[in-house]
């Protein structure tokens, strides 16, 4: 067999559609200005796929402190890696202020979110350590789960029962290993938009002897009487061993960082190899974050207006009849009934007819017969927008409903 044969993609389910869902469904090209109404193939659309929380993209603030950093600095400096010759007084500043913002002893800057997630697993544990996670757990935690050595046992999403189990078992092989126990949840799950059960995973600390790794990519910026996360929503972040956000959400930039105390951040420092042997977080993005915190801080309005959007669109979606799930966060998540074509035909009616720009998720990713759209509100969304979505949204129900969907192709042409 030629390598290359399985990279070929077959004639199965929508495989068939690639050349006409390349550029449509899949890298679809957003452009403009980072806001709600942008424009996709040259039409003007109404965005709901941005996570831009709280509306800092394009804030004039942020802008004219990313430009002015880039002209002091350009994008090239710091050069290498931090610990050889990427290090300066400014990201220990943006650490200093990070770490006192989550409340945590000590914080150290990623140079990519995703990279950071592999590299903190990786650093935590050796071959007689265990890990217990949750069954949606994002892919970067997956991966890095992959390069444990030790054993791991998945606990069913959310199931505190399962999780008990989980924590025997790790507990008995851990008697015989020698080693210890991680336990990796999410803050907010990012594709659903339900928490983590972080206030019950902790209660177990009691009865099991364990380390709590959180990933709330999704809820920094946005969770928590200050934004501070979603340990802080629950008033249990003090009982977050090791803390990680990204850059890439509420803080509309790139990077990410990991807080806990002192001793575990030192070690992370000279363990993580995505950080050691990678260039990084380039100036003008530590002075841009700087900038993103300091109004995270200081304009709570910003998340005042995010979650008046929220609301508005998340109670307006169910008074219609709209499933969405069990979301607690921003992310709104819409779920349907309908063949992978219905699904298809149906985005195409979003966005060609009502100028809804939204992600759709398929099987795989949820099971089969299910359509997934997400929706991601922000701050700068209008309750004019979230009325026209509405809408849009009954509309196209109504429709699928009535399988007006249900044909042998996708209705699109894509010389349009």
């Amino acid at each position: 067999m030629d390598l290359f044969d399985k990279l070929i993609i077959d004639n199965t389910s929508l495989g068939k559609y690639h050349e006409i869902a390349d550029g449509y469904m899949m890298f679809p090209k957003l452009e403009g200005e980072i806001k709600p109404w942008m424009k996709f193939r040259g039409k003007e659309v109404l965005t709901w796929s941005l996570n831009n929380y709280i509306g800092l993209a394009n804030h004039p603030e942020i802008r004219k402190v990313d430009a002015e950093a880039a002209k002091e600095w350009g994008l090239a400096y710091p050069m290498g890696a931090r610990m050889m010759s990427g290090h300066t007084s400014l990201h220990e500043e943006l650490e200093e202020k990070l770490a006192s913002f989550v409340h945590k002893e000590s914080a150290y800057l990623l140079n990519y979110g995703y990279q950071g997630m592999l590299s903190i697993i990786d650093s935590l544990v050796d071959r007689k350590d265990v890990i217990v996670y949750d069954s949606e757990s994002h892919a970067c935690i997956l991966d890095g789960l992959r390069l444990h050595m030790g054993k791991r046992f998945v606990f069913q999403h959310n199931d505190m029962d399962n999780l008990e189990r989980q924590l025997r078992r790790a507990t008995r092989l851990s008697k015989i290993t020698g080693g210890g126990i991680l336990v990796i949840t999410e803050g907010v799950f990012g594709m659903a938009g339900d928490l983590g059960h972080v206030h019950e995973i902790t209660k177990f600390k009691k009865d099991f002897n364990f380390r709590l790794l959180v990933d709330d990519a999704h809820g920094f910026g946005t969770m928590g009487p200050e934004g501070a996360g979603t340990g802080t929503h629950y008033g249990v972040q003090d009982d977050i061993d090791v803390y990680f956000a990204t850059f890439a959400k509420a803080m509309a930039g790139i990077g990410g960082f990991v807080a806990g105390k002192k001793a575990v951040i030192e070690y992370l420092r000279f363990n993580m190899r995505s950080q050691i042997f990678a260039k990084s977080l380039p100036m003008p993005m530590v002075a841009g974050v700087l900038k993103r915190l300091e109004l995270l801080q200081t304009l709570p309005e910003l998340r005042k207006n995010l979650w008046k959007i929220v609301h508005l669109l998340q109670d307006g979606l169910k008074k219609n009849g709209l499933n969405t799930g069990h979301t607690e966060s921003p992310v709104t998540p819409v779920f349907l009934e309908g063949t992978p074509i219905e699904a298809a035909n149906l985005i195409v009616d979003l966005r060609e007819n009502h100028s809804i720009f939204c992600s759709m998720v398929v099987y795989p990713v949820v099971p089969k017969g299910t359509i997934m759209l997400r929706l991601i509100p922000t701050a700068v969304h209008t309750p004019e927008d979230v009325d026209l979505t509405l809408k849009a949204f009954i509309a196209i129900k109504d429709k699928l409903d009535g399988k007006k969907y249900s044909t042998d192709k996708i209705d699109y042409n894509p010389q349009n």
